[in-house]
């Protein structure tokens, strides 16, 4: 398996970890306010970074290595910059104020997202 491919596989299995100790904790206080930050770290930190790191396991002799960790980069920091503003965002009653940082992380994990598509379109694309 290429590197880059473990790699997404670290950094998801990383993040899901915190994701199940975070809804565990949100279970025993019975407080769901974070569920939503909660959510987005465990569709974008873990199945989305799973699916990253399956599909350039699967394209191994064809990929791009340098594209690939470019996606392994700018989709590891939109996670990282995403997840903890929107949960300040949600703990602080929706104060508006955290919007800027949350958005960083959007474009970043939807930079990461295009640049994911550009090694599909490569796959597909390429002479067989």
């Amino acid at each position: 398996m290429p590197r880059v491919s473990v790699a997404f596989f670290a950094f998801g299995v990383v993040l899901v970890l915190i994701g199940m100790g975070w809804g565990m904790q949100m279970g025993a206080a019975n407080d769901f306010t974070m569920a939503p930050a909660h959510a987005h770290l465990n569709l974008l930190g873990w199945v989305t970074m799973a699916l990253y790191g399956t599909f350039y396991a699967l394209t191994r002799q064809t990929m791009s290595a340098r594209l690939a960790w470019t996606n392994l980069i700018v989709s590891a920091l939109g996670v990282l910059v995403l997840i903890p503003s929107l949960a300040l965002y949600l703990g602080h009653g929706n104060d508006p104020k955290y919007i800027p940082v949350m958005v960083v992380g959007e474009v970043l994990t939807v930079l990461g997202m295009l640049i994911f598509a550009v090694s599909v379109g490569r796959e597909l694309l390429r002479p067989r």
